[in-house]
């Protein structure tokens, strides 16, 4: 039975992709006659792209207003109860309530629900060590984080940026800050950057960094931020030596915001995600949903949870949630990992598996890695791509595709990111019916150069 006469409430805590795109979605389809909605957002914006915070701090995006889909005004036009700058500090799972609490003024408050959504997000790693929250030290998973930064590089006179992690977020605000005329160095703890490729590919991104202008140092641990009489950063210290710095970005992950959920007793992953079913409702639970970088995903190529926090599948489970929600009908079936990043104008993708993560779920497998071109040969601007592709050694199933080279590269991880979904074979891959003219590609597409010579190789190990 609902709570306020024939009206049922829906309660969503968290104000970006997962919890507005649910909200957006369960409005569409039930009136505010039938369904009363109140979201929550602890930060000062609603609806934003995250991914685009480097572009924005590099310069590429002008206006952070552009990054804003939906603001809370327009939410609320929709008849949707957003409360800005107001934190859930608890879920009463068994009370079906949520306490709350306004960031400015500290007033707390019990709201109660019919149905609970968490889109609480992830929360930027921060190395246990001496000085990481020194002033000059930033994350950048929010909106509020990016301007908090763009803050400290206008007042700041320095012009010199250490960036500790190469991933994603590593790698794209060390070309943000280049572009703002910053010295960047890039410390790493695995040999290459972006772990998310094997070691072998990520060679060529290293190098593509380094032809930047960026000093990347691998294998390397940060153990301290050194700050300076003002209390502000100044270096950050290896085992080997110090790096000097003006400002600091933290680029070595983010970990699932879980930790409302955690102590309402809700069931948590390995990686620390949420666990929910196909409707991406919480296990075990009939009134709790949940969606974005605050759960963990079935990879359909491993048959595996994985934690992939990423705005297109927080968009994906928005609408599932949603839907389900509103009283009808859908289910995310999982992921196959695909990514794609850019250095410059070197492009980066992946989908499916590395070779470390085929190993861990005991696949044997086969690799092969080719150079091809983004276009024929012969016609302007042809540039260099190289293509690696693991393929299951017994039924040469395609098990996954790194893709590294200029323009037009990046993309192409799409058809191998279909034929994953599809459990497509290799040599199914290779009878593909892709557009080809000069102008776009070779003859031979590179993934199809890729997946035959992988089908050869299969063949060969038989």
């Amino acid at each position: 039975m609902s709570m306020s006469g024939g009206r049922e409430r829906l309660v969503v805590i968290g104000g970006d992709a997962a919890g507005m795109s649910a909200a957006s979605q369960a409005r569409r389809l039930r009136g505010p006659d039938e369904l009363e909605i109140v979201a929550f957002e602890r930060g000062h914006f609603s609806s934003y792209s995250a991914c685009g915070i480097p572009y924005w701090v590099g310069g590429d995006v002008a206006e952070r207003d552009q990054l804003i889909a939906r603001s809370p005004a327009e939410h609320r036009a929709r008849d949707i109860d957003l409360r800005m700058r107001t934190e859930v500090t608890e879920i009463d799972a068994a009370g079906r309530r949520v306490r709350t609490r306004a960031v400015d003024s500290g007033a707390e408050s019990w709201t109660s629900y019919d149905k609970l959504v968490i889109g609480t997000g992830a929360r930027p790693i921060r190395p246990d060590m001496p000085g990481a929250d020194a002033p000059g030290v930033h994350g950048v998973q929010t909106l509020d984080d990016g301007q908090a930064l763009l803050d400290t590089l206008a007042r700041t006179r320095g012009r010199r940026a250490v960036v500790v992690g190469a991933g994603y977020i590593g790698v794209e605000m060390a070309e943000a800050l280049i572009n703002r005329g910053y010295e960047v160095t890039v410390v790493n703890r695995g040999s290459e950057p972006m772990s998310t490729l094997d070691p072998d590919m990520g060679r060529l991104v290293h190098k593509a960094m380094e032809g930047l202008g960026i000093t990347m140092v691998d294998d390397t641990e940060v153990t301290e931020v050194r700050t300076g009489a003002d209390g502000r950063v100044r270096a950050v210290a290896t085992e080997d030596g110090e790096y000097p710095a003006d400002v600091v970005i933290l680029g070595i992950g983010v970990r699932p915001e879980t930790r409302l959920a955690e102590a309402a007793g809700l069931p948590l992953g390995a990686r620390g995600g949420l666990l929910t079913d196909l409707a991406m409702r919480v296990r075990g639970r009939e009134d709790i949903w949940a969606g974005g970088d605050c759960v963990e995903v079935l990879n359909l190529v491993s048959g595996q949870e994985q934690y992939v926090p990423l705005g297109t599948h927080a968009n994906k489970h928005g609408q599932v949630i949603g839907t389900n929600v509103g009283g009808g009908y859908a289910t995310f079936p999982g992921v196959v990992g695909t990514a794609v990043s850019k250095v410059c104008d070197l492009e980066i993708a992946r989908t499916g598996l590395r070779e470390k993560d085929a190993l861990r779920v005991g696949l044997r497998f086969e690799t092969v890695t080719i150079e091809s071109t983004s276009r024929a040969g012969y016609y302007p601007g042809a540039s260099p791509m190289t293509v690696k592709m693991l393929a299951e050694r017994r039924t040469g199933r395609l098990l996954g595709v790194q893709i590294v080279g200029r323009e037009g590269a990046g993309k192409r991880v799409d058809i191998a990111a279909v034929a994953l979904t599809a459990g497509m074979t290799v040599e199914q891959m290779t009878a593909l019916d892709l557009g080809y003219a000069p102008p776009f590609s070779p003859v031979w597409d590179p993934v199809l150069v890729a997946a035959r010579k992988a089908t050869t190789k299969v063949r060969d190990a038989h």
